[in-house]
């Protein structure tokens, strides 16, 4: 498995917010989205193979019991259900972070998928080939049905733009199973200014439609940098 970064950090994002946990980023997606946080993981993706014991041992070397499986796209590798089954033997609380277009049968305590709606294209003429790819696979109806009957799911969405919670309400309706507190809206952006603007209409909508805000704590904390 690929793995650009394991690193000790404290969640920054839905349900689990504040909390401690070891995060395994893989390298490598299927998508790619403009705003991309992590370019180092998609765009230009960095870091050297590991086994599953290779990753184990460096998670052991902290003490926390949580553990994320982040990207990237961490479904893209089947090393992740090995690995799965070892954190599960060994009673670590899993989280996976996927944008809902790949299915394992993981072993996992909190399925966080992050679909991509149509604001998160990349360039259609900058980037003609990934543009293609990018909207031919970022919806995958029959992945997010099965993670959805399989696993304790949030869903967490990029808002960019108050027009995006048209598609955001449509694709909700689209899975009834999903109840609105399951549901996380995060503002778009990498400096703390940006999500801040964003935040002064976002957090009343989501108030106002009984979803979660979703702040991105790590980026108030830390700022968008590796490691967190």
């Amino acid at each position: 498995m690929k793995v650009a970064e394991i690193y000790r950090s404290i969640q920054g994002e839905g349900a689990l917010t504040g909390t401690e946990s070891v995060f395994v980023r893989t390298s490598g997606c299927n998508l790619r989205c403009w705003f991309c946080d992590t370019p180092y993981a998609s765009w230009n993706p960095e870091g050297e193979d590991y086994s599953v014991s290779e990753i184990m041992e460096q998670i052991s070397v902290w003490s926390s019991r949580h553990v994320v499986l982040t990207g990237g796209e961490p479904m893209l590798f089947a090393e992740l259900i090995p690995l799965c089954n070892r954190l599960r033997a060994e009673n670590y609380h899993i989280t996976i972070e996927t944008a809902g277009t790949l299915f394992l049968p993981v072993e996992c305590d909190l399925m966080s998928i992050s679909p991509k709606t149509a604001n998160s294209a990349p360039d259609a003429t900058e980037h003609q080939r990934w543009n293609r790819r990018h909207e031919r696979t970022r919806f995958a109806p029959h992945v997010i049905k099965q993670l959805l009957e399989a696993y304790n799911c949030q869903i967490k969405f990029i808002v960019d733009q108050e027009d995006d919670l048209d598609e955001i309400d449509a694709y909700i309706r689209h899975f009834p199973v999903i109840s609105t507190s399951q549901v996380y809206l995060m503002p778009q952006g990498r400096t703390q200014q940006q999500l801040e603007e964003v935040e002064t209409w976002l957090k009343p909508l989501c108030l106002q439609l009984n979803y979660q805000y979703c702040p991105r704590k790590q980026i108030e904390w830390f700022g968008a940098v590796k490691g967190t």
